[in-house]
């Protein structure tokens, strides 16, 4: 009897051993306690998000969006020349303040913001919780926009120790690689302005940011 019995145990050893080497070379788990990833690929970035994540739209070549329902996350993701460029115009609306990280190599500015669906300012139980991350290379930007809806269940704490950032937005960050791309978007294009154009805004907003309160006036 005692021989039969250790017979089973190093039969349930060997399988739980089994399902183990299953579960870690499937990745069906990670440090987050979430049970699933989701690997994309575009021609700019390749990573993988965490959870159930599907892509919703990708009729622009440089720019797409992906939705996890479960947890009503948002996530989109795109690149132009000149990433830095586009958050100093963000600044002036109230973003700022970012935590700077780097994973493999590469350097993010965080950013934690919030907004209503529509504008509509009287409106307080949609409120979305935002988290921007801009990485600035050589020749281009990337840009992720990390988007809790209304009906989120994901704790948002509007800081770096939130749920929102350490289980879902680190762990993409740490996954990702960037690929520098060809005929990537200009960003005064973007604002449907030339190269020209664009510099004379930023040159005003620079001088707006150094004191000249009248520099945006008219």
């Amino acid at each position: 009897m005692e021989n039969k019995n250790m017979i089973i145990i190093a039969v349930a050893v060997v399988v739980i051993i089994a399902i183990v080497g299953v579960i870690f070379a499937t990745g069906m788990l990670n440090g987050n306690g979430n049970t699933q990833t989701t690997p994309f690929k575009t021609d700019f970035m390749e990573g993988a998000f965490v959870g159930n994540v599907t892509l919703e739209n990708e009729s622009q070549k440089y720019m797409h969006s992906y939705h996890d329902k479960e947890h009503d996350i948002t996530y989109n993701i795109s690149t132009v020349d000149n990433s830095s460029a586009l958050m100093e115009i963000y600044e002036l609306q109230g973003v700022t303040n970012p935590d700077e990280r780097s994973f493999n190599g590469n350097d993010w500015k965080i950013y934690f913001t919030q907004a209503v669906p529509g504008n509509d300012t009287n409106n307080t139980d949609g409120t979305m919780n935002i988290i921007i991350c801009e990485s600035q290379a050589e020749k281009q930007g990337y840009l992720i926009y990390a988007i809790f809806g209304a009906d989120s269940n994901v704790n948002s704490t509007g800081n770096a120790f939130g749920e929102s950032y350490t289980s879902y937005v680190e762990p993409l960050l740490k996954s990702l690689s960037l690929k520098e791309s060809k005929d990537v978007p200009a960003i005064n294009e973007e604002f449907g302005l030339t190269e020209d154009e664009f510099a004379q805004q930023m040159d005003l907003i620079h001088q707006y940011k150094a004191g000249n309160a009248s520099a945006l006036e008219g």
